[in-house]
């Protein structure tokens, strides 16, 4: 058997590259898939039509190209809402430029600690800017990316009608992430069995998935991470009813 060694420099190369090729190609395709997706929820979907009006009634008109899809690289979510940014307390602006012609995710777990350990140490002032981004490459279906818009539309909605600070409370970010939880049909119980979850817990299983899956978003913000459990628990009973801006609940289970 041929060693390393042994292998032709110009083979590598030529392996290296054509593996490169195709991995931008799977990237390219994932994007096409994923825009295709919004597209089609944004003229189609009802409920996500329905969360743009609001936010327009509310008075907050949605930035252009609000809804974007991203390679998320190694990250496991489905996508996300806000960009955390510093703001410049002399202009009231922002320190740091949305850069909208990258395709990667936003922002990454250490650049939000070392925002916030700003925030802490140094008094600097944070805001989160609404943007939400869909995952290409961990998007299922079609379904799947209607219901992770509507999820972060919710939150959308909660920043525009209420101060909500969900950077530096913690009871605030529970809250959004239990209505978005429990109003964008990620509970369901079909989306549970798909998951393996519900085997033989069918009682009250729609609770339990909302307030599984808001403490794990509630987890990713480091301000919250120690207690995200209790913050849940703290803020369940008043947010899981408050179906806002919907009559009643969109997808009863």
């Amino acid at each position: 058997m041929a060693s390393n060694s042994d292998i032709d420099p110009a083979t590598i190369a030529a392996a290296t590259a054509e593996a490169k090729r195709k991995d931008k190609e799977k990237t390219a395709k994932e994007k096409e898939t994923c825009e295709t997706y919004v597209k089609n929820g944004l003229n189609r979907n009802v409920t996500v039509q329905f969360l743009y009006e609001r936010l327009l009634q509310l008075g907050c008109k949605p930035p252009d190209n609000m809804i974007r899809c991203l390679d998320c690289k190694d990250s496991k979510r489905g996508g996300g809402f806000g960009v955390v940014e510093e703001i410049d307390v002399g202009t009231a602006s922002s320190t740091k430029k949305l850069n909208k012609n990258n395709d990667s995710c936003t922002q990454t777990r250490k650049e939000i600690d070392a925002l916030l350990e700003k925030q802490r140490n140094e008094g600097k002032k944070l805001r989160l800017v609404p943007e939400i981004y869909l995952c290409q490459q961990h998007l299922s279906n079609a379904a799947h990316a209607e219901e992770a818009m509507v999820h972060e539309l919710i939150h959308a909605i909660d920043m525009c009608r209420t101060k909500m600070d969900p950077i530096k409370n913690c009871i605030h970010l529970a809250c959004t992430e239990i209505r978005a939880e429990n109003l964008s049909g990620e509970c369901h119980w079909l989306r549970e069995v798909q998951r393996g979850r519900m085997t033989t817990d069918f009682v009250g299983h729609g609770a339990k998935c909302v307030k599984r899956r808001a403490a794990l978003s509630v987890e990713a913000n480091p301000n919250c991470a120690d207690k995200a459990d209790e913050y849940v628990d703290a803020a369940f009973e008043r947010c899981y009813k408050d179906t806002f801006p919907f009559d009643r609940h969109p997808n009863l289970r």
